[in-house]
């Protein structure tokens, strides 16, 4: 049943003023008081917010050259743009995430996740040509934006059908973008912000989240190289998730299993405790991955897989974000013309 009592733009208005861009962070009870809100704000709507089917910002189609052959700079980054009322970033949200959208800007696709009520400081100083649009803040928006220097040819947004505790309070999903790289060089990639916390109702409902992706990128990309990047919550470590058949399905590289660990997939352990996301290093293993595929038209060559911490601090050498961004160099070639 459907509840109706308020008016939707009223409770958006009172959502925005209360949870946008603070400089002063409430204490004690802050995070219980803003779940609070946006649960009281679901059951006024009356369902759950999902996005719609969203076209790119920019969208063109346009004359690319010819080429068979490029190299990408990729990254992926959960910026932590939640509001700064609950974010567990230490620094200010909306100077933070204004340098880190600068600091992208060498990057030819970047894959950013929880990108929420700071959308207009990330895009301020950006000077990506191609970049998805945002559809707004806690609770409305699911966080997932993509920016590139090539064109993005179509764009969908879905949003996981399983979830757990807070991470239902958002939209939170996966995204779908073909990007141009050449005239006849395409392809697909995936942005991902999976169920988060390594507990039992929480693995359940990941385990849910990357079965619904699979099944959606052996219907939607079949055949087609992919990227995929972002924010998996999941360790190969951790027994209770499937990220090893997640990725053996869908003939998956991982590049830090491929450059970083010989190419072995960590085995699980009985007592796994995740590291803390700032702890990451070029050595372990995080929840921030960048997997790819070949196809019999692409051949990816990757290299140069690196945790970009010092490039993403304050000149007080905090962290901009509460994860850690995650780099990786990948050669493409043209081995046969791909036919669209």
């Amino acid at each position: 049943m459907r509840l109706y009592f308020w008016n939707e733009q009223i409770i958006q208005s009172m959502l925005l003023d209360l949870l946008f861009e603070r400089r002063t962070k409430l204490k004690g009870l802050r995070k219980a008081l803003i779940l609070s809100i946006c649960a009281f704000a679901g059951i006024m709507l009356g369902f759950k917010l999902k996005p719609k089917q969203v076209r790119p910002m920019n969208t063109v189609y346009v004359d690319m050259p010819d080429v068979s052959e490029g190299q990408l700079r990729l990254l992926t980054y959960n910026i932590a743009g939640l509001p700064e009322l609950i974010s567990s970033a230490v620094t200010e949200r909306a100077s933070s995430i204004t340098s880190i959208g600068e600091l992208m800007n060498p990057f030819d696709i970047v894959n950013v996740q929880e990108d929420f009520n700071y959308n207009k400081f990330l895009y301020s100083k950006n000077r990506h040509n191609y970049r998805t649009e945002n559809i707004g803040g806690v609770p409305f928006g699911d966080g997932l934006s993509t920016l590139s220097k090539y064109p993005i040819q179509d764009f969908e947004r879905v949003s996981w059908e399983a979830c757990n505790g807070a991470d239902c309070l958002t939209p939170k999903g996966f995204s779908y973008a073909r990007i141009q790289l050449a005239k006849a060089v395409f392809i697909d990639v995936y942005n991902v912000h999976a169920t988060a916390q390594d507990d039992p109702n929480a693995a359940t409902a990941r385990r849910k989240n990357l079965d619904q992706l699979k099944d959606y990128i052996q219907k939607n990309s079949s055949g087609q190289p992919l990227l995929i990047m972002g924010d998996f919550n999941a360790h190969y470590a951790y027994a209770l998730d499937n990220i090893v058949s997640f990725q053996g399905e869908l003939n998956l590289v991982d590049a830090w299993v491929n450059l970083k660990n010989s190419g072995k997939i960590p085995q699980s352990e009985q007592n796994f405790v995740a590291r803390a996301a700032l702890e990451l290093t070029d050595d372990c293993e995080g929840i921030d991955k960048i997997y790819y595929r070949n196809n019999d038209h692409i051949v990816f060559e990757a290299r140069n897989y690196q945790v970009q911490k010092q490039l993403f601090q304050n000149r007080e050498g905090q962290d901009l974000s509460d994860h850690c961004a995650v780099s990786l160099q990948l050669g493409w070639r043209l081995i046969k013309p791909s036919v669209q």
